[in-house]
């Protein structure tokens, strides 16, 4: 079993995610609860704490993906890898949609972990509403 992430090790993982989650893309600045640093591949599937298997992740996402790396991808139905933020960029999984509130997926990988990791929950759409406003949302 990996040892535990060292207080260095989370802070490059939030600084290289800009303090972002890697998922759903919401602020730890305007989050109510504390962000996570999650295994992209958990441990209990051999995953390791190197800086490449790292993902900076709200409470929401990290709390719905747990040790998931796979899910439905509900349009074709077929099982397939979620979305990996070391290995894939997120812009080709996934979109905003016209009032970027809203996340829509472009592949079965972004399909798939915006349901599976349930990335336009309500909580988070009505926040990233609020931050579109005041000019705060989507972030960089």
């Amino acid at each position: 079993m990996p040892e535990r992430i060292s207080k260095i090790r989370k802070e490059q993982v939030s600084k290289r995610a800009r303090y972002c989650c890697e998922y759903c893309r919401s602020q730890a600045d305007y989050s109510p609860d504390p962000f996570s640093v999650e295994h992209i591949i958990p441990v209990t599937k051999k995953g390791t704490n190197d800086l490449d298997n790292l993902a900076y992740s709200c409470q929401g996402c990290n709390n719905r993906k747990y040790n998931h790396i796979e899910a439905i991808d509900p349009v074709t139905n077929t099982v397939v890898s979620l979305f990996h933020p070391r290995q894939q960029r997120w812009a080709d999984h996934f979109q905003w949609n016209p009032s970027q509130t809203m996340i829509t997926g472009l592949t079965p990988t972004g399909r798939a972990t915006i349901q599976k990791l349930d990335l336009n929950r309500k909580g988070v759409v009505n926040l990233r509403y609020l931050l579109v406003l005041i000019g705060e949302h989507p972030p960089p």
